[in-house]
């Protein structure tokens, strides 16, 4: 009995529509990039339930004659591609003659359309992709499609669906990649008849920016302009302070085409290396223009991704684009005279202070006696273990060997799976980090409170040594502890003014489904709109104009995390907060305070920071005298 079977066209049509058409927001972005081929300078996007039960699109475009029309909606049929040699340079947004085909087959449609000059234009209704009605009309110029009860007979595809705020967000965010693709296109988004976003079509980049993403990031744009051989890299950056806690900021078009690239999402990051604050990511809106046979656009069912024929120039032109507008482009090294051995070179580590180890050997000493791994119930109990930061290789251009990869550097990256054996300290450069421990003897030693320095440092004399207590480090890690082994819910405190934070749909999705898990970490949230929350309180420690940056930050660990296991979300979840709501440098914390953070440095309760970095450094009394030349 024959076991393959050949499927009918209707089956096979509704498999191929699963392909272009995942979601109603899929339906938007061909529409619109359709509207935009046909040279329109006004579309209109209007959305209902979500995009399932209607999606219109409006344009002035060039319109169709009967004729076209007629065939338009069959599959392979379009009007960009005539032969196989049109493949090789693709200058437009669409080319497969698919995505009409795909939508039409998955729903209700009836489409309008006028050709520029013609008297009347044409009608027309169809019903999973078959034609019913065709007739002439009266109707503006271009082309108006209504999209009805998308997959209204593709129940198993509508079961996956979110719920219409989810979908409608992301109907929203499509047209708006669209939008700030071609600022010289007027677009206008309604959504349940709201008006979400419209912009001028002046053709100014800017423009469009400060429509579509708002004044604020728009004040903290840096202008991009370079060229490198055939490639051109322009438009905007973000200056270093208005970096965010995601990377949801970052938009990348080729040739006018919204695309997702690692490449060029590599470059953009290095060039802040340094400059953005750790946990922060920068954004742009950066347009790369080459030729058309350099890059391959048909490499991907929805044409989110592209194959370059050569990346360097590509990744040059964002990385040394992004160098300039950030202005280090050519600024020299800054000179560090390096002492002299036989006058004021730094003494030997002494072995009864600390030793130096790597990230191995740090692992197992955490059950050496010295470093007890038990809760902070007595003052004079340690704490025990804590667990790295995870690290993974950078996303940039070509792979090593894994001889290679053993010296290479690597950089931090939140969703890394973690490893014990791998380094741990944030942006750290050195394949292995090196860890600070106490000698079981230096407790027993008398100690003397000096004061403060820089804002930043505790001094304390101990015996013949100069120590210096980095006190964000220290009371980070105090924090970190508290939330890490209490069970009890941190305090907050009420705001009097609410904080409106827009997260995005999916954001905002995560922000409701893991109230619960904010609630512990002490934020009351509220949902406010389809893609905003708002914050009632905050954790007590934390002040409350840093509530918005790290509500963004903790939700980009939340979706980077979602296949670690609660106890890790759990654990980067805490670090983010003790690391926001430590005591920041030049905050004053009195003489008490800068005792106490001492006395738990100094007894081993505390040795590092969450992130890895140690809290303490030690001068030998010999180290200071051979610096200063009162001894050889």
């Amino acid at each position: 009995m024959p076991q393959i079977n050949v499927l009918s066209a209707h089956v096979a049509d509704l498999i191929a529509a699963g392909e272009v058409v995942e979601r109603p927001a899929s339906a938007v972005k061909e529409l619109l990039e359709n509207a935009v081929d046909a040279q329109a300078r006004t579309v209109v996007v209007e959305l209902r339930a979500g995009g399932r039960e209607l999606i219109r699109v409006t344009d002035d475009g060039v319109g169709m004659a009967p004729e076209d029309a007629g065939v338009c909606f069959l599959r392979h049929a379009t009007s960009k591609l005539h032969d196989e040699r049109g493949l090789e340079a693709i200058g437009t947004l669409g080319f497969r003659g698919e995505a009409l085909a795909a939508i039409a087959s998955v729903s209700h449609i009836t489409m309008t359309t006028r050709p520029r000059g013609a008297r009347q234009g044409t009608r027309m209704e169809l019903t999973a992709g078959e034609i019913d009605v065709m007739e002439e009309c009266g109707c503006p110029e271009g082309t108006t499609l209504w999209v009805r009860d998308l997959f209204y007979n593709t129940p198993a595809r509508q079961k996956f669906l979110g719920s219409d705020r989810s979908e409608a967000a992301a109907c929203v965010q499509a047209a708006l990649r669209c939008a700030l693709g071609h600022p010289e296109v007027s677009f206008r988004c309604l959504r349940d008849g709201q008006e979400e976003f419209f912009t001028p079509g002046d053709g100014q980049p800017l423009s469009a920016i400060y429509a579509l993403l708002g004044r604020d990031i728009a004040a903290g744009m840096l202008s991009v302009d370079t060229q490198n051989q055939d490639v051109r890299v322009h438009g905007f950056v973000t200056a270093p302070g208005y970096c965010r806690g995601n990377r949801s900021g970052q938009y990348f078009f080729c040739n006018a085409r919204p695309i997702r690239s690692k490449t060029l999402q590599a470059a953009l990051e290095q060039a802040y290396k340094n400059t953005a604050m750790i946990g922060k990511f920068p954004g742009c809106v950066l347009y790369i223009e080459l030729p058309n046979g350099l890059v391959d656009v048909n490499v991907h069912p929805t044409k989110a991704e592209v194959k370059f024929a050569r990346e360097k120039p590509v990744f040059d032109g964002v990385y040394y684009g992004t160098l300039a507008a950030l202005g280090q482009e050519g600024r020299p090294p800054i000179p560090v005279s390096e002492p002299k051995p036989a006058n004021t070179g730094a003494a030997a580590p002494r072995a009864d202070f600390f030793r130096s180890m790597n990230a191995a050997e740090f692992k197992k000493s955490f059950a050496a006696p010295e470093l007890p791994r038990q809760p902070l119930s007595s003052p004079r109990q340690s704490v025990g273990a804590f667990r790295p930061r995870p690290v993974s290789p950078p996303e940039s251009a070509p792979m090593e060997s894994p001889a290679e990869s053993r010296e290479a550097p690597v950089l931090v990256r939140d969703d890394a799976p973690y490893t014990a054996e791998r380094s741990y300290e944030v942006h750290r450069q050195e394949p292995e980090a090196e860890q600070l421990v106490l000698h079981e003897s230096f407790a027993e030693k008398p100690w003397r409170l000096i004061g403060e320095a820089l804002g930043v440092y505790i001094l304390v004399e101990r015996g013949d040594e100069l120590l210096l207590i980095d006190k964000h480090a220290a009371h980070e890690r105090l924090l970190f502890d508290r939330m890490r082994l209490d069970d009890k819910p941190l305090m907050s405190q009420e705001l009097m003014d609410s904080r409106v934070v827009t997260l995005g749909g999916e954001g905002a999705e995560l922000a409701e489904e893991n109230a619960a898990l904010l609630s512990r970490l002490g934020f009351a949230l509220e949902r406010f709109g389809e893609d905003s929350v708002a914050i009632r309180a905050v954790p007590a420690d934390l002040d409350a104009d840093a509530a918005a940056p790290l509500l963004e930050e903790l939700i980009e660990k939340l979706r980077t995390g979602r296949s670690l296991s609660a106890a890790d979300v759990w654990e980067r979840l805490a670090a983010t907060v003790a690391c926001k709501a430590a005591v920041k440098a030049n905050t004053f914390v009195g003489e008490e305070g800068m005792r106490s953070l001492a006395e738990k440095v100094l007894r081993g309760e505390v040795t590092h920071c969450p992130h890895g970095r140690p809290v303490m450094c030690a001068f030998s009394r010999t180290e200071l005298d051979k610096r200063f030349g009162r001894i050889q």
